[in-house]
Formats: C-alpha cells, structure tokens, sequence
C-alpha cells in the first residue's frame, strides 16, 4: 500500500471533480485534509478517510483519524457518516467494530447520522471507510505555509504507529525483546490519537496545519511542503519522540519519523509567535516543539523537505506497510 503520487493525484482524481459548484470553497488538492463548503453564511468542513490496517482498535482509530482531518482544517467535527466492510458475517467482529466506534465518538461529542454494513468475502480484515463533517469559522489549508513560519509538532512522532504496532504486533515485540510493560505503554497511546485539543489552540493563528498520517512526520511535512511551494529544513534531532516509541520501532526497525503519525499535529506559525504559541499549547497540557523551518523555494526542484542532507519530494512510503505484507 502506498499513496498516489501528487502527478497522478492531479491527472486521474484532482482533475475529475464532477460538476462545478461555486459553494465549494476548497477542494480536492495535494496534501489536503479537508474540502470546505458554503452552508447558510457558514463554512462546513469535510473529509473522508478509509482504514484497513489496525485490526485491533480500528473501530477506536477510525473515528480519531476521520475527525482529526477536519480539526486540522480548524473546523469542529459534529457528524460521522461510518461505511463497514466485514470479511465474513462475524457477530463478535461486528460487536467490536461498532462498539469501538460507538465509545470513541461519544468520548469525541461526534454523532453518527448515518452509514452502510456488509460483508465481503475478498477481505481478510475489516475495512472501514468514514466521512466525518463539521463547521469551523477560519478554514485552515495544508497550503498555507510562508517563507519565514516556524513549524512546530504537537506531542511527537510515530503516536498512532506506536500503538498499532503494540496491538497488532505484540508478540513479535515481545519475542524480540521489548518488555509487556513497554508494549502495555504504548497500546495506551490510543488514548492519545485524536489532536481536537491541539487544533482548538492552532486554528486561529496557524497558516497551515496538517495532520501526519501515511508515512508519519516525515511525509507530513513533504505534503506541507509541496502543498505551500515552499522548502522546508527539518531538525530530525528536534523531533519529539517518545521512549517507547524508540523502543518498539528498534524492535521492528522501522523509523519513528516514517510510521502512522495520527496524533501529532504540524502547524506552521509565523516565526515570532512561535515561542507565545508553543506556551499556551503548554499551558494546556499538550507538548509542542518547533521542528523545522519554512523557507522560500529556490526554483520548483527546491520545494519539498531537507533533512540530513537529503531531499524530499515525492510521498513517502510508510515503514510499517512492509509488516503486513
């Protein structure tokens, strides 16, 4: 599993957009989390998001990664539209699914209007595809990087990847070495998915915010990157990176900054608030560091990220992909 490139995103997806409409304020674009609509004098954030790979709460991570998309656009998610696939007519597999998504959109005030339920023999897991909706009063692009913004990152690096790794991996971690109370630790970081907090703060001074997903920190900020046209110079030595997280990725050598990143939030803010806003996240409890620097692009071959004398520019393919295959 791999992500389209952004030349093939634009010559089958972001240019077969079906018929115009002057409601639409943001659509489909490389890097984006979320599409943003007129309604009524308002603006409604919308996005959608498929996820196969984290059987074990992928009821639980499926709500966080669908809202996160629209809180890292600045808007509030309120509606959840939950479409499941099932590789059999399992009841228990089923009970689990909706209970997980049950439990973590009451934990997130998220209400699910709406859906689709059947099975389908050609899985060998359960598939999950959420649309997640709400409004918000500044939208918040993954375009909007300047020349000059510091980057910052919420929390750390390779969050979500840590507890799918804990969950779906366990034993191969615990062969390998790593204690049960490590890996216990790092399952809990599911507690940890969801960035409505953080976006709350951001919002209203960020000039982009992204939420890292495939591909984690590192493909997080190429999407940004290349999204904004700008380069940016990122610190791998200043990206945060939990304890157990080193631990679980060592055991299964993968890279912090290359695995499933939902939980961090990347926002680039003007570089002389950096300081004010990495305090007030503080003082809401929520860690944030400044990463990386934005910079304008020498020519179109400069966009994308710089980091220990390497460039990037095309998405990066995630570590953990290889551990399913």
């Amino acid at each position: 599993m791999s992500k389209l490139s952004p030349a093939d995103l634009e010559r089958y997806i972001f240019s077969r957009t079906g018929a115009p409409n002057d409601d639409l304020l943001v659509g489909a674009g490389y890097g984006e989390d979320a599409a943003a609509v007129a309604v009524d004098g308002s603006t409604l954030v919308v996005s959608t998001d498929p996820i196969s790979l984290a059987a074990e709460r992928i009821g639980t991570l499926g709500v966080a990664i669908a809202s996160n998309d629209v809180a890292a656009c600045g808007g509030m998610p309120e509606w959840l539209v939950s479409t499941i696939f099932l590789p059999d007519n399992d009841e228990d597999l089923l009970d689990d699914v909706t209970g997980q998504l049950d439990a973590e959109a009451r934990r997130l005030g998220i209400t699910i209007v709406s859906g689709h339920t059947e099975t389908l023999a050609a899985l060998d897991r359960p598939l999950l595809s959420l649309t997640c909706m709400g409004p918000t009063d500044r939208y918040v692009p993954t375009s909007g990087a300047n020349p000059g913004d510091a980057v910052l990152l919420t929390k750390g690096a390779g969050i979500e990847g840590s507890a799918v790794l804990a969950t779906d991996f366990r034993d191969a971690l615990v062969d390998a070495g790593v204690e049960s109370a490590t890996v216990d630790s790092a399952a809990a970081f599911f507690d940890d998915v969801s960035v409505l907090p953080e976006s709350a703060v951001l919002a209203p001074i960020a000039t982009a915010m992204h939420d890292p997903t495939e591909g984690g920190v590192l493909n997080g900020l190429v999407e940004v990157a290349c999204a904004s046209s700008v380069s940016i110079e990122l610190d791998s030595e200043a990206v945060p990176v939990r304890d157990e997280t080193r631990r679980l990725c060592a055991a299964m050598d993968v890279d912090p900054l290359r695995i499933l990143g939902s939980g961090a939030m990347l926002a680039t803010v003007p570089a002389e608030e950096s300081e004010r806003v990495v305090s007030t996240l503080e003082s809401e409890g929520i860690d944030a560091t400044v990463v990386a620097s934005v910079s304008a692009a020498d020519d179109a071959t400069d966009v994308g990220v710089h980091c220990n004398g390497r460039q990037y520019r095309d998405s990066v393919r995630d570590d953990m992909y290889e551990l399913w295959a």
